[in-house]
């Protein structure tokens, strides 16, 4: 069945592809990237997440909650009609000039989905960027909103940090990393991710993996914490060969937290004891469904898992770039929204480009989705 089901995905997506690939082949599979081998492989193997040639989440996470099989909602997902899943006008942005942001000032700048800059405790990082027009190794699958694709590589100052929470498409893409190269000093990122790095020619040493539950002592008064979240891996078919992490952010001032995709799990309570709390929590919850809750929070569960964080703020990830699921393209912020107003902690609302200032407490943002069709 196994094979039937790669089988049938691989014609549904190949086939199309003939004329692209025999146009220039090795550059359409190179952004597949690299799945761990040798000393890769080794470090993977090391883990006590990589099971039997994967990694585990630490609670049980079917694929899909109602048992439905992978083809099955693949063609539901490519057949099934959803009423406003795209806006129908450009999305309103701010094309803040980030190089000319005073280094000191403490921010965030969201770039739209799940890609952000940050600077803090006087470092540039720059979180899951995909400044392609596609969220896809397809140039007709998964296009960003009018008007959201604003920024290139070209538009970022030297970036101390590049973070990625994992290697789905819609937050490692091969051209963004491939322009951004010049510009970044490090990458982190789960165990294996590092593979697609170095195989797109970063040098070995601008690239550190780590496991669950490592801290990283970047500086004497800076640390990346890189944390348990509840996802899966694979740019192909292989399932889960990398790890997918969430990272925390500590200066001496703040500490921030970034879920990557993840869904609802027991992990944020522990994290949240943990820590003690955050200035900002910044989670998944956009591109949900209930077959898939397992791997993405919803509105709600992001919204009790800020409270479980105990985060001072929320700043919704994973919403208004890409139509990746079955629901309107503002329903996640509506009903986000609406659920946060009685709870302890700030919803943060920017438009893309918007800045995030971590020294204000008082700053507003507007509902900008609202009236745009």
């Amino acid at each position: 069945m196994r094979i039937i089901k790669y089988l049938a995905v691989a014609l549904a997506v190949v086939i199309p592809l003939s004329g692209i690939m025999s146009m220039d082949g090795c550059a359409f599979f190179k952004q597949f990237g690299e799945t761990p081998k040798g000393l890769d492989l080794e470090r993977v193997q090391a883990s006590e997440h990589y099971v039997e040639g994967s990694f585990v989440n630490l609670e049980d996470t079917p694929m899909f909650t109602d048992g439905s099989g992978y083809f099955g909602v693949f063609v539901e997902m490519l057949f099934t009609s959803v009423e406003r899943a795209v806006p129908t006008a450009a999305l309103p942005v701010v094309k803040t000039d980030i190089k000319a942001l005073p280094p000191e000032k403490e921010l965030v700048v969201w770039l739209g989905h799940s890609a952000y800059y940050i600077q803090l405790g006087g470092y540039r990082i720059l979180v899951d960027p995909v400044f392609s027009r596609y969220a896809s190794p397809l140039p007709f699958v998964n296009k960003a909103f009018n008007g959201t694709t604003v920024y290139s590589a070209s538009d970022f100052p030297e970036i101390d940090y590049l973070l990625i929470t994992h290697d789905h498409w819609d937050h490692l893409d091969y051209s963004t990393v491939l322009a951004l190269k010049p510009y970044v000093k490090k990458v982190i990122c789960g165990l294996g991710v590092g593979s697609h790095f170095r195989y797109w020619g970063y040098p070995a040493t601008a690239v550190q993996e780590a496991d669950w539950d490592t801290t990283l002592h970047v500086a004497d008064n800076f640390l990346i914490h890189v944390l348990t979240a509840r996802h899966r891996s694979g740019r192909f078919i292989a399932r889960s060969p990398t790890l997918w992490v969430a990272f925390a952010l500590q200066s001496p001032e703040r500490k921030l937290f970034i879920s990557g995709d993840s869904g609802y799990g027991k992990h944020f309570a522990e994290i949240g004891e943990r820590f003690g709390g955050f200035d900002l929590a910044i989670l998944d919850s956009g591109q949900y469904n209930d077959k898939w809750r397992h791997a993405h929070m919803n509105p709600e569960d992001a919204a009790q898992a800020a409270e479980d964080l105990r985060a001072l703020a929320l700043l919704p990830a994973h919403v208004a770039r890409f139509s990746l699921a079955r629901h309107s393209w503002d329903e996640p912020l509506i009903r986000t929204n609406a659920i946060c107003r009685d709870k302890p902690y700030r919803l943060l609302t920017p438009v893309i480009g918007e800045v995030v200032s971590l020294n204000d407490p008082d700053q507003h943002f507007s509902r900008w989705w609202e009236g745009i069709e």
